[in-house]
């Protein structure tokens, strides 16, 4: 087939250029064309369809494709490869593409990306690696790479523009615009003016609106606002991110211990960690820790197995639990098969009760002053629910054994769990957020081990003390 032909067969169908199938997915005709174009070095294809993909869209495609053609698309675009993508994929993907780049070549891109950006891709290079590229880049850029990479992690300093537009305040409106036309070196998209004294310490903020509505003669200082939700560069990334959903930021200044601007940071980073935050959030609950989808069988078990052996342990105290009451569960073969049911439950509602609770704490919108109120209520709403299964399950229990007294132990043990369950469920995050552990991580164990320790003791227990003296 000449090459002329098998440009024909790759000419996408009419709408490809929308690469998203209705639920978001990849189109498969889409991979299969990129995947041909691939197997057959077709360079002018790949720049055409899929060097002009927006960033997002071509970090979702390389997440598509396999390893093997992940690399190859790689090095066949060079160039004209946008390493913005590697912001959109997971941190396995990222790091493998990575890895099969020269330092000079990651040097070279990142001079055309956003400060943030850049920090995003370096922050997980080795220490060798990062100097050497850092060490390739202009004088300026470099400082302000090395100063955002010296924040903590997960810090709005690693999380900010480096690029920012700042004037004195005794400039005029003209001045600034003049300023804002003529210099090639100001960031290309902006909302925000912020307004510095000499020392660079942050006096305040101006919006463009209000720059293109004032005359030319008009002072900055006349029509500046003081920024009073300046972010501090060592804050937690989330705690800026509730500063901005607050006070519906599109924007926000970044300032060092010394009130000096150092950054900015938008909305759209802000959505990010949104987004990773809620992500880690329920990955935690789970006790998977930071995997990703990408990560080999050998990782992902590694990373799940400490949480599996802290949850083995508990299994036994439920199992020792069991064991005290083997002369009774020989003696009514009923008990065994029934108190399953309390226990799972139990920790549905304790899991139902902890999921709120932990994402409450997390959003700051349950604290010291609030959780007393809260924790009635989910005792009162236990409760309830315990009454209204303890008839349904004693009514079921009662009917399938013949025992009407074997209902009404089982019911009485529904209630106590539900009610164990909705405070184990709320008490257990709250201890852990008191103690400064993350109660993500830690609550989903010791929430379940007291569900089926409290559902296994009270059933068997009523059972065994009830039938000892009837």
């Amino acid at each position: 087939m000449t090459e002329t032909a098998k440009e024909a067969d790759r000419s996408p169908a009419p709408g490809l250029e929308d690469i998203y199938t209705e639920d978001g997915s990849v189109r498969q005709d889409f991979l299969a064309l990129v995947g041909a174009a691939i197997a057959d070095r077709d360079v002018l294809f790949l720049r055409q369809k899929v060097a002009k993909l927006h960033e997002s869209e071509l970090g979702d495609l390389l997440e598509a494709l396999l390893p093997e053609q992940r690399l190859a698309l790689v090095h066949l675009l060079g160039d004209d490869f946008d390493l913005t993508a590697l912001t959109e994929v997971d941190e396995a993907i990222r790091l493998e593409i990575v890895d099969q780049l020269s330092n000079a070549q990651i040097a070279a891109a990142i001079g055309d990306l956003d400060s943030d950006d850049a920090v995003y891709i370096l922050e997980d290079l080795d220490h060798e690696d990062r100097e050497d590229i850092l060490a390739q880049l202009p004088f300026t850029e470099r400082v302000r790479l090395r100063r955002a990479l010296d924040y903590p992690e997960s810090s709005a300093g690693r999380r900010m523009q480096s690029e920012f537009v700042a004037v004195p305040p005794f400039w005029t409106v003209g001045q600034t615009i003049d300023y804002m036309r003529e210099d090639d070196g100001l960031p290309e998209r902006f909302t925000q003016i912020f307004v510095i004294d000499p020392t660079f310490k942050l006096l305040g903020s101006v919006d463009l609106d209000r720059i293109l509505r004032a005359k030319r003669q008009v002072r900055i200082e006349d029509i500046m606002h003081e920024t009073t939700h300046s972010i501090a560069a060592d804050m937690d990334q989330e705690e800026a991110a509730q500063i901005f959903e607050q006070y519906d930021l599109l924007s926000a200044a970044v300032v060092d211990e010394n009130d000096r601007l150092v950054g900015v940071l938008t909305i759209d980073d802000v959505v990010d960690v949104i987004t990773e935050e809620a992500d880690e959030d329920i990955r935690r609950l789970a006790g998977v820790g930071d995997e990703e989808l990408s990560d080999s069988a050998v990782s992902t078990a590694r990373s799940r197995v400490p949480w599996l052996l802290v949850n083995l342990v508990t299994a036994f105290c439920s199992a020792s639990i069991i064991g005290l009451f083997d002369a009774s569960i020989e003696k009514m073969i009923a008990l065994a098969v029934l108190m399953p049911i309390v226990a799972s439950m139990g920790g549905n509602a304790g899991t139902q009760t902890m999921t709120v609770t932990v994402r409450a704490l997390a959003t700051k919108d349950l604290d010291i002053y609030n959780a007393a109120r809260i924790v009635r209520r989910e005792a009162g709403v236990g409760l309830m629910n315990g009454v209204v299964f303890a008839i349904l399950l004693g009514i079921v229990a009662a009917f399938w054994f013949g025992n009407p007294q074997l209902g009404g132990v089982i019911g009485a043990a529904m209630i106590i769990n539900m009610m164990a369950a909705a405070l184990g469920g709320i008490l257990v995050p709250l201890l852990l957020d008191k103690l400064k552990a993350d109660p993500a991580i830690a609550s989903s164990v010791f929430v379940t081990m007291i569900t089926d320790c409290v559902g296994f003791f009270a059933f068997l227990g009523l059972a065994t003390w009830w039938f000892s003296i009837h």
